[in-house]
């Protein structure tokens, strides 16, 4: 028997609601590995001496590095396994703070608001989703809309495939 999907469907999200996802602290490594995965070796997130200069005294984590790990746990939390089916917008990406290594990120999540689609067997949810540092701290917000499978197709009463 396979086991169906874990995640939530679009008829799950209600506005208000808000979710807060397990946290993870930014490596130094995590840093470097970035740096070398997209190849953006800017001072500013590589370079020690130039850091040394700029107000953060140490090099921070690249904004896209936080927004993906953010991302990652909001995989784990579960919520999207299985439902998601596209990131469809991210608008008003700000980054309000730094995050350097040792920093420790969760996502706090809120529903906007919901609206299906045309076809029925999909909604979706447009969230606030901020990243706090370990102090409380928003370091990120942005304004998202995703797109997520119905439990069932409006007028049909059968499943929804995707």
């Amino acid at each position: 028997m396979t086991a169906g999907p874990r995640g939530m469907y679009f008829e799950d999200f209600e506005p208000g609601m808000q979710f807060e996802t397990q946290s993870r602290t930014i490596t130094q490594t995590d840093i470097v590995n970035f740096a070398c995965l997209t190849g953006d070796f800017n001072a500013v997130h590589t370079d020690w001496e130039y850091c040394k200069n700029t107000p953060f005294g140490e090099p921070i984590a690249h904004g896209m590095l936080v927004a993906g790990v953010a991302a990652g746990l909001l995989y784990a939390s579960g919520m999207n396994d299985g439902t998601l089916v596209a990131l469809l917008e991210v608008k008003s990406w700000k980054m309000l703070a730094p995050v350097k290594h040792g920093d420790t990120i969760r996502n706090v999540t809120t529903v906007k608001e919901t609206r299906p689609t045309s076809k029925g067997d999909r909604g979706v949810v447009r969230f606030l989703r901020q990243i706090r540092n370990q102090h409380g701290e928003t370091v990120q917000e942005m304004d998202v809309a995703v797109m997520y499978r119905c439990r069932k197709s409006a007028g049909t009463g059968g499943n929804a495939n995707g």
